[in-house]
């Protein structure tokens, strides 16, 4: 069981499709060697230091939290279903109203369109808020994505800075 980072008075909360199966077999999330998650969000400036999967607890010092569209774990985020998104993209809904952190980062296009049953969706902040939560796509960090991790770390920046500028 992975279980969600979450406390209220977040900048960001994060949010995976769902476990790999490393994740799943260390309780960890972003636990695949080859995921560049715990790269991206620090060279992007959410973090003063690259943690380990281990350490995922700290990012709540940094006001950053962890959560999953689906609890499930695959190989590939490709093998959950359509309605498992759909019932995940309720759930966490309800989360975020409970919270309300200042965004949420949905890590994922594809998955953000078929959880939230959009189309044609853009990179960045989009025009929904979830009570007064920012909704932003950003590129999946998995190994698996082929962005670099320059454009990666780009993206995540890009919610860090507009986060700074809004004074949070």
């Amino acid at each position: 069981m992975i279980n969600d980072i979450l406390a209220p008075g977040l900048r960001v909360v994060f949010c995976g499709i769902n476990p790999g199966k490393s994740s799943a077999h260390t309780g960890f999330h972003f636990a695949h060697p080859g995921n560049r998650f715990w790269k991206v969000i620090y060279q992007a400036g959410f973090t003063e230091q690259q943690l380990k999967p281990e350490e995922e607890q700290r990012l709540l010092d940094t006001r950053c939290g962890i959560t999953m569209l689906v609890e499930r774990p695959t190989v590939q985020a490709s093998e959950v279903e359509l309605h498992e998104l759909r019932t995940g993209g309720r759930d966490l809904i309800k989360k975020i109203e409970d919270y309300q952190p200042d965004a949420l980062a949905i890590l994922g296009k594809q998955a953000y369109e078929q959880a939230f049953s959009q189309r044609g969706v853009a990179w960045g902040k989009q025009n929904i808020t979830i009570g007064a939560t920012e909704v932003w796509v950003l590129p999946n960090p998995s190994g698996l994505n082929r962005a670099t991790l320059e454009k990666l770390v780009e993206a995540y920046q890009e919610l860090d800075q507009a986060l700074v500028a809004r004074g949070l």
